[in-house]
């Protein structure tokens, strides 16, 4: 299979192993270009696969061979020569997983840029300013992301040392921390798309800028982001420099602001949700470089959904807009309706994701999650964020920072997490040992509150009330009538089975006593989740929240565990301990049986694959587009694959359990989950935030692969993951 893949390419295979094989972004750019004919400059991919071989065991054999052959074609589509000194081709070279990461992973632009080809940019363009701009942008990014003092003059160097630096980015502690508080695998790799460069920082009227097509705050249908001119990608996301609102285009640009909502209109009803958009305009010509669907805070997903089942122009059912959202009606998100009067707001930004939080201040991510795990409220105040403050921004309230915009990566994060945030506060200083607005100084530990609906920022604690959004009585209306289950209605009796112990929160109703692993398994249990909450070990070990929470800080106490951006991880002697006690497990039931449990778990796991698949996706008109749920049959259909599995896979597991107890812990959870989604509760198929079946089974794949002394790398390099 080729690691290689132009962005127009035809696969012949189902969107959700396209996106899975060639990330996200690559699969949205041939939709875009393909199918849409939208304007979209000349690209190609190296795939996922490429990037698990790379973290594996280094740079893939051949892989130099296929990157010349694809960029000899973008040559040809483009007129230009990559590493051509008189009419150079520049690249960008971005990240794209399977899973949508904004900002957490790395980006270079401008790559292809020496003295020769800088010169020749220069003629080309007939700006030795602009020219000297680009270089300036792109030897400060790659000495950042791929290191070193210096950049390679050869730009085929540069390149392969961006694709390496993206590779590794996947493992970086930013990724990690995104990955742990979305539920992402560890295992799906990045691809890296690399990108012929149009420029937004050619001409006063070039520009660059992201926007949503819906208010991502509120739900409000309105473009929603910002432009700035004269600039690169990466000034509006870094949140560095003040930017416009998407609006003025309409007067600066005209044409390209009709074109823009015109594409942005056109993608909407493609995808049949909100979308994120990246584009970039170069001497006034419009091109669109991505696009993927948007992160939204809770309160504007409720509100989408009801807009969009309601708007003839989507083909979106109230079915289908309550089961998007049915996670959320569980525990409706509130709005504030009235504040008690605080006097004057001390400054007002933008208010990037609503909500009200008050809390001490806090300067650096690593004092957020140090107060967090004191249990001591904060918000995080900086001048703008990056992706390595992510695990902070996930242990604090609220968000505020003192530039940036809409797009930026503060709003961006905080409306997926539910975070209010306040952002492009532009009287805001932010000083070494607190903070300055106009003539008040806040030190830090003073606590402000911010109103994120608002944008307002106030000093001390301001009281007030909040109601349910309006949209949550429609949905569970709809739900009502259409018999969908919501959060914790029962389970119908013909498939309830009897409760021995409390549920620990987001695990399956009706959770049946077995044997299974006791607090001396806890390490491994541990060792397979990497990271785990009380909440999440107790569905693992069948126990109660609170006994869970007991046995965490026992191994806290002793060494072995300790607390990290709210959650539990093992420490490297904890580590040792839960191998030991994993290899003594073996060596009791049997290294043969072990290795044959996995080889014969293999083609249960690929039926398991497929149904999950099948559950995300389905094939309209021969394609495969996100299953919105909207075809009972389909489901229906999934459903019956999820039994008829369950009951092979349980028959599987019954013997095994015999020769190592601990596993009818898998063998209990797998039966709950499988009940709870025949009853109606899709979550328990896949979703992360519950302990699914998904859940169940990647992690008894997990103990399997170390039970047989194997590892996750090799066995998805070699294809059995």
């Amino acid at each position: 299979m080729p690691y290689v893949y132009d962005c127009d390419h035809l696969h012949d295979r189902p969107f959700a192993e396209v996106t899975a094989l060639v990330g996200g972004k690559a699969a949205n750019l041939s939709v875009m270009a393909g199918e849409l004919g939208l304007p979209v400059p000349p690209a190609f991919t190296v795939t996922t696969e490429a990037c698990r071989e790379y973290l594996a065991h280094g740079w893939p054999a051949g892989l130099d061979a296929e990157l010349a052959e694809h960029m000899h074609r973008m040559e040809e589509l483009v007129g230009h020569g990559f590493g051509d000194a008189t009419d150079p081709l520049l690249v960008s070279v971005r990240s794209g997983a399977p899973v949508s990461m904004p900002g957490m992973m790395d980006t270079i632009l401008n790559l292809g840029l020496n003295e020769a080809t800088t010169a020749g940019l220069a003629a080309v363009s007939g700006s030795p300013a602009f020219a000297a701009n680009c270089r300036r942008r792109f030897e400060a990014m790659f000495c950042d992301i791929v290191g070193g003092e210096t950049v390679p003059p050869d730009p085929w160097a540069q390149l392969r040392g961006a694709v390496e630096a993206v590779f590794r980015s996947w493992n970086s502690d930013r990724a990690r921390t995104y990955r742990r508080r979305e539920g992402i695998p560890d295992d799906l790799g990045t691809a890296v798309t690399v990108q012929a460069m149009v420029f937004g920082n050619r001409s006063v009227d070039s520009g660059t800028g992201v926007l949503f097509t819906r208010n991502p705050a509120t739900g409000e249908p309105v473009l929603y982001g910002d432009v700035m001119f004269n600039a690169q990608g990466e000034d509006v996301v870094a949140g560095t420099h003040q930017t416009e609102p998407i609006a003025i285009l309409d007067d600066k640009l005209p044409a390209v602001g009709r074109q823009l909502r015109e594409y942005a209109a056109r993608l909407e009803r493609r995808y049949g949700d909100l979308l994120d958009i990246e584009f970039t305009i170069e001497h006034g010509r419009l091109w669109m470089l991505q696009c993927r669907v948007g992160k939204r805070s809770p309160q504007a997903a409720l509100r989408i959904a009801v807009d969009l089942a309601e708007d003839p122009d989507f083909d979106v059912t109230r079915h289908d807009a309550v089961m998007r959202v049915a996670e959320l009606l569980a525990d409706p998100p509130r709005v504030a309706t009235e504040r008690t009067d605080a006097g004057p707001a001390l400054t007002t930004g933008l208010g990037a994701s609503p909500g009200v939080a008050a809390g001490a201040i806090v300067m650096t991510p690593e004092a957020a999650v140090e107060a967090a795990e004191a249990g001591r409220t904060v918000i995080l105040v900086r001048s703008e964020t990056s992706p390595d403050d992510v695990h902070g921004m996930a242990a604090s309230a609220g968000i505020l920072t003192a530039s940036g915009g809409l797009a930026s990566h503060a709003a961006v994060v905080a409306r997926g997490w539910g975070i209010p945030a306040v952002v492009g506060a532009a009287e805001l200083e932010v000083l070494g040992d607190g903070i300055r607005i106009g003539d008040r100084a806040l030190a830090v530990g003073e606590t402000i509150t911010i109103d994120g609906g608002t944008g307002e920022v106030f000093a001390g604690v301001v009281a007030g009330a909040t109601e349910v959004v309006p949209e949550a009585a429609t949905l569970l209306e709809w739900a009502h009538a259409l018999g969908i289950r919501i959060g914790g209605e029962p389970i119908p009796a013909a498939l309830a089975t009897p409760v021995a112990a409390p549920a620990s929160p987001g695990s399956a109703p009706g959770v049946p006593v077995q044997t299974g692993p006791d607090m001396a398994d806890l390490p491994g249990v541990l060792l397979v989740k990497g990271y785990a909450t009380p909440e999440s070990m107790a569905s693992a070990l069948l126990v109660s929240a609170d006994l869970a929470a007991e046995a965490l800080d026992r191994l806290v106490a002793d060494g072995l565990a300790e607390i990290a951006a709210g959650a539990f991880r093992l420490t490297e002697e904890g580590k040792a301990v839960a191998r030991e006690r994993i290899a003594a497990a073996t060596a009791a039931w049997g290294p043969d049986n072990a290795v044959a449990a996995l080889d014969a778990f293999l083609a249960l796991d690929r039926r398991m694959k497929a149904t999950v698949t099948a559950w995300q996706m389905r094939e309209i008109e021969g394609e495969q587009v996100i299953n919105d749920h909207a075809d009972p049959a389909h489901d229906a259909r999934v459903m019956a694959d999820l039994a008829a599995l369950h009951v092979d896979a349980d028959a599987w597991l019954g013997p095994l359990v015999e020769g190592l107890p601990r596993l009818a812990a898998y063998r209990t959870r797998l039966a709950a989950a499988n009940a709870a989604a025949q009853a109606g509760d899709g979550r328990f198929i896949a979703s992360p935030r519950v302990d699914s079946y998904h859940s169940a089974w990647f992690e008894l794949h997990e103990d399997l692969i170390l039970l047989a002394g194997r590892n996750r790398a090799d066995e998805v390099a070699a294809g059995r993951a």
